[in-house]
């Protein structure tokens, strides 16, 4: 099988769909090494992102030529990329990152699967500029409408895309996300290399993810100032953006900001050990297409508490505590548990743990298989 896939999120993009992106073709060339998978992406970007995919002979990337590429990615993307599909026999594209080349479908001369990871523009509108939420609505709408096939990362998600866009349910599957087995594998040497290298507290509460508002990183500074343990530090992790001010301001306040420790461009050979050492992950966002952090806390061993209100109950599992992403005392409670209750800390981290097993690559590469194949059977 010969399956294109668009790849300026694996070439460009160091966290969030990046990983996404990268960690599905890690598994189908693990597993499924028998296809040929084309990686089209308007530039290069950078090559240590995905200098290992490149190792795999079944793996080949395609970028435009320097004039076209110049012209304008997006026209590449949408026009060209369509007729190297047909010109390499492409049995299958899959947009991963929640939309299709218009001119792919269009065309319909080739099976179409797209991953939509969220509808978070619509859920929170006020998260989004006005023109970014009537581009994604246009692009995602028209891109779940055409494609043969739709994969949401969540049920939660997969509902918002019928619901929404009005796709046929029979159209939407939930392949989930994974995490890399490096959170699995963790030593204590990797977690004393994060605590040397990035000066970390002896005992902290962790955050992984971007530091923006809807993520609601100030809850957990809230709850921090509430807290019965005084010595406890949260060490923050994530990408910069205008609403740390506001995390700042909220942590000087309370009297906490000292205890407060914001770190940004971590790199991902550090993460493993920095979730290891922590004595609890907390996530209390608004709202996500799934919550990657959780699987890579419990993952690592890390009791985990995430909050109510999308769909971070299927990444945490039942054995996961959750808060109202607006009640700071609430979440300062469960923490408190989760620090002074011995037997409750060892049941959440080992139930944890069995539960990520349905996020292991080996068996979310039969899922997604699945969909490729009953796609095709379709062009038969």
């Amino acid at each position: 099988m010969n399956i294109a896939f668009d790849a300026k999120r694996i070439t460009h993009n160091a966290t969030g769909l990046g990983n996404y992106s990268r960690f599905v073709l890690d598994m189908l060339t693990e597993f499924r090494p028998e296809n040929r998978y084309l990686l089209f992406s308007p530039s290069t970007g950078n090559p240590a992102l995905y200098k290992s995919l490149l190792s795999h002979r079944s793996v080949r990337l395609i970028t435009p030529h320097r004039a076209l590429a110049f012209a304008g990615g997006n026209i590449w993307r949408n026009f060209s990329v369509p007729r190297q599909c047909r010109t390499h026999q492409v049995d299958l594209f899959h947009g991963l990152t929640n939309e299709l080349p218009v001119g792919l479908y269009r065309a319909q001369r080739i099976g179409t699967v797209v991953t939509i990871h969220d509808l978070a523009f619509i859920r929170y509108p006020q998260f989004y500029k006005p023109i970014d939420r009537l581009l994604y609505r246009k692009k995602y709408g028209a891109s779940a409408r055409h494609a043969d096939h739709v994969i949401t990362v969540s049920d939660q998600t997969r509902r918002d895309v019928i619901d929404i866009f009005g796709v046929d349910e029979d159209r939407v599957t939930t392949v989930y996300q994974g995490c890399s087995e490096a959170f699995a594998r963790v030593t204590p040497e990797d977690e004393r290399l994060a605590r040397q290298a990035l000066n970390l507290p002896e005992r902290y509460i962790l955050f992984v993810g971007s530091i923006e508002e809807r993520k609601n990183l100030a809850l957990i500074v809230e709850a921090l100032a509430q807290l019965q343990d005084k010595d406890i530090h949260l060490v923050a992790i994530g990408r910069k953006t205008p609403y740390v001010q506001t995390v700042v301001d909220r942590a000087r306040r309370l009297g906490v900001l000292s205890r407060v420790h914001l770190l940004h461009g971590v790199g991902s050979l550090l993460l493993p050990g920095v979730y290891a050492g922590a004595k609890v992950f907390v996530y209390p966002s608004r709202f996500e297409g799934f919550g990657i952090p959780l699987i890579e806390a419990l993952n690592a061993g890390i009791p985990v508490i995430g909050a109510t209100g999308s769909c971070l109950e299927e990444a945490g599992g039942p054995s996961s505590l959750y808060t109202d992403p607006n009640d700071a005392t609430m979440l300062a409670g469960l923490i408190d548990r989760v620090l002074i209750d011995i037997s409750l800390r060892r049941k959440m981290i080992e139930e944890g743990r069995t539960y990520v097993e349905r996020f292991f690559p080996k068996r979310l590469a039969k899922d997604l298989s699945s969909v490729y194949e009953n796609v095709l059977l379709t062009y038969e």
